[in-house]
């Protein structure tokens, strides 16, 4: 298990999707895939992830929100999403929705929650048409106590991870490393050099063939000072 010290609980559901226990007691789910996830333990599928509190979602890619429709629907959390998600899921009924932009804030309960860019793609498959969910987008998450976590979701390496180190000073990053869809680990590197993090924790990998960046080879390329924190699906870092 690794460790932060400081009240706060992450749980790897595999590739994008985590659980975060805020140290004021809330639940966090971020990009919910479970159910189709081959990487996602069995324990967490269906009725799994339960005391959700709040559902974040970067983008509209089905292996990040292939379970948000059923994940809203029997937690009752509330969904905070770019816009046109939240528009779609209101229309599905899914009443209990936030919809924001970047460059945004939301507060709740303790918690800010800021919406930042990122470089990719959101459209999702439904019977047979993509329909245009808007942005991709990742998250600064401000906890309870002031610690700061950074969900890049999935994107490129862009510049302006700068300002977003200058803005948020974030604790911890969650940067996706597998290549191909997203940046691998010599990006992810840069990544790590703009946003000024000291611990990093990989995801979007090894649930696919093609999805060939791994932690170790993010060590190859990060500075030593730069921790990476790296668990399998189901693991913790708390």
């Amino acid at each position: 298990m690794n460790v932060l010290n400081n009240g706060v609980r992450l749980t790897w559901l595999g590739h994008a999707t985590w659980l975060v226990d805020s140290p004021g007691g809330k639940r966090l789910l971020f990009d919910p895939w479970t159910d189709g996830n081959p990487a996602c333990p069995d324990q967490y599928k269906g009725a799994g992830c339960a005391g959700i509190d709040l559902i974040l979602v970067t983008h509209g890619h089905g292996d990040h929100m292939g379970d948000l429709v059923a994940t809203a629907q029997r937690t009752g959390a509330q969904v905070v999403a770019i816009a046109e998600i939240a528009n779609w899921l209101r229309a599905k009924g899914i009443s209990n929705v936030t919809g924001m932009n970047k460059g945004g804030t939301y507060a709740t309960d303790g918690l800010k929650i800021t919406m930042t860019n990122a470089v990719h793609s959101s459209g999702f498959m439904e019977d047979g048409r993509l329909i245009d969910l808007g942005d991709p987008a990742g998250f600064v998450v401000e906890l309870e106590n002031g610690f700061t976590i950074y969900d890049a979701g999935d994107t490129a390496v862009f510049g302006d991870m700068a300002l977003i180190a200058e803005l948020y000073e974030p604790d911890l990053a969650l940067l996706p490393v597998g290549d191909h869809y997203t940046m691998g680990p010599r990006e992810a590197a840069k990544a790590v050099q703009l946003l000024g993090v000291k611990k990093v924790v990989p995801m979007h990998f090894g649930t696919f063939p093609v999805l060939t960046g791994t932690p170790d080879l993010c060590r190859s390329t990060m500075p030593p000072d730069v921790e990476i924190l790296e668990i399998e699906p189901g693991g913790t870092i708390s």
